[in-house]
This record gives structure tokens, C-alpha cells and sequence, in this order.
């Protein structure tokens, strides 16, 4: 990462409060181009929440969010997302309904600015682009299958087919392997993190698995009640003594090879 480059993404002092709790507390980090950023911290840390003022879930109490030098304060997931902002859901987001290259046109119809009910089908538009970005999440045999009969490790990757499909320059991914077994989901993120090479897309992550976090992150941003308490790269953060607190109320080092368990939860 070079130190001069501006950022893709910043966020600066943002405040977010739910009545009298505190859920994000002056938190400020950047992101660049072609980066993997995962957000981490144990349960109520704040993590959610920073995630979702960042995807327009939620909109800040004070503090900035921008994109490319654009303010995201505000702005709607779908506003978002034509300004080449996408994202994947924990839960995988897809239509059971229709065929894995249809799921794909669907989300082309929609970067192109076309309304079409996701009852309605969309076999002909731009199918061969369709078929282009299955091939490059390694689905391209499978177009014309229902998605309903996919694998849930091949669900996760048609949701990232369809996150590709406005050419994102900022990609969000909550909790993108949960569920997946140990296998999927290194294949997950490290078919994410060829695409990242490829296209020089942004990636901010939130995340409990450590070995994906360890393996697969350029930087670690951990929070804790509402506020970041480090950041930096996996071998920094590892050893970062409040770090080890928070996890482990002992200073107890942890390591990429510990269950996902011993990491924090949803």
C-alpha cells in the first residue's frame, strides 16, 4: 500500500448513539484501492453498527463518511450502489426462483438503472456478461441450474457474482463466511482476494473467523464498547496486549490456527 495514495473510502470521527448507548464512538480509518480491511471485536463492540453507517443502513450522529472524496452519509444502500458501492449480506441474498445466471442478470438490470420485478425473468439481458462473471467466481458451468439447488458454499459465490455485476469500487462483505465449512471458506476469500488483484476493488469486511481474517486481511480494525482500540496489520494486531485482553482477559496470545469459536461472534 502506497502511503501517498488517497483513500477510497474515509471515515472520521464518526458518532452513532441509540438513546443513551454509545454504539460508535469517534472511530476514523481509511481504506485504499485493492485493499482487504477487516472490522473485528467481540460482541456489542460496535462493529455492526460502524458496518452499517458505512452500507447506509444507518446514517452518523456526527463525523464524516466518503467515498472517493463523495460524502456516503446518508445516501441509501441503492443510491450507494450506483455510485460503485456494493455489498454481500451474512445471510446470502438471492432468488431461489430463478436460474443462477438469471440471479446475475437481475443484478445487471439493476446497475444499468432497469426496473424488473424479481418475479419477472430476465434470460436475455446481457446474458453472456452473466455467464463472464460466474466464470470469474467459478460457477460458469452451473448458469442454468436453479439457484435454489446450489450448495450453500456456491450460494455465497453467486452472491459475489451479483456484487460484482455494477463494477464496484468499494466492496462491503458482513460477515461474508459465515456458515461455510473451514474449507469454503478460505476458498471463499481468497477467490475474493484474487478479484481484489484483478480489479482493484476495496474490501471492507467484518468477520469472526480468525483464520480468515489472519490469512486473508491486509489490516485489522478491532473495536470494543464502540470505540477502535487497535489497528493495523493480522501480525500487529495479534500482538497487541489490549487486544489480547478483550478476547482473552488474560494477555493470552491467539494464533490463525484457533477455532473459529475462540474468535468473536456475530
Amino acid at each position: 500500500m502506497t502511503a501517498n495514495r488517497s483513500a477510497l473510502l474515509s471515515v472520521q470521527h464518526v458518532h452513532k448513539a441509540f438513546g443513551g448507548n454509545q454504539a460508535v464512538n469517534d472511530v476514523s480509518f481509511q481504506l485504499q484501492a485493492g485493499e482487504l480491511l477487516a472490522l473485528i471485536g467481540p460482541n456489542g463492540a460496535g462493529k455492526s453498527t460502524t458496518f452499517n453507517l458505512v452500507n447506509g443502513q444507518l446514517t452518523p450522529d456526527s463525523g464524516s463518511i466518503s467515498f472517493d472524496g463523495v460524502s456516503m452519509a446518508g445516501r441509501p444502500p441503492h443510491a450507494l450502489w450506483h455510485m460503485g458501492v456494493s455489498r454481500t449480506f451474512q445471510i446470502a441474498q438471492t432468488f431461489g426462483s430463478l436460474t443462477v445466471a438469471e440471479n446475475v442478470q437481475m443484478a445487471l438490470l439493476s446497475a444499468d438503472g432497469h426496473a424488473l420485478s424479481p418475479w419477472q425473468r430476465a434470460t436475455h439481458y446481457r446474458r453472456a456478461d452473466a455467464l463472464e462473471l460466474l466464470a470469474q467466481v467459478q460457477l460458469g458451468s452451473q448458469g442454468s441450474q436453479p439457484s435454489n439447488a446450489l450448495s450453500y458454499g456456491d450460494v455465497k459465490r453467486l452472491e459475489l457474482a451479483m456484487a460484482l455485476a455494477n463494477a464496484p469500487r468499494l466492496l462491503l462483505m458482513d460477515e461474508p463466511t459465515a456458515g461455510m465449512a473451514p474449507d469454503d471458506r478460505l476458498a471463499l476469500m481468497a477467490l475474493t482476494r484474487r478479484l481484489v488483484n484483478q480489479r482493484g476493488v476495496a474490501v471492507l469486511f467484518t468477520e469472526h473467523s480468525m483464520d480468515v481474517v489472519f490469512e486473508h486481511a491486509d489490516r485489522v480494525l478491532v473495536m470494543a464498547r464502540g470505540a477502535l482500540i487497535a489497528q493495523g496489520t493480522p501480525a500487529q494486531v495479534q500482538k497487541d496486549p489490549a487486544v489480547q485482553a478483550v478476547y482473552f482477559g488474560s494477555g493470552k496470545m491467539f494464533g490463525t490456527n484457533h477455532p473459529s469459536k475462540t474468535g468473536p461472534q456475530p
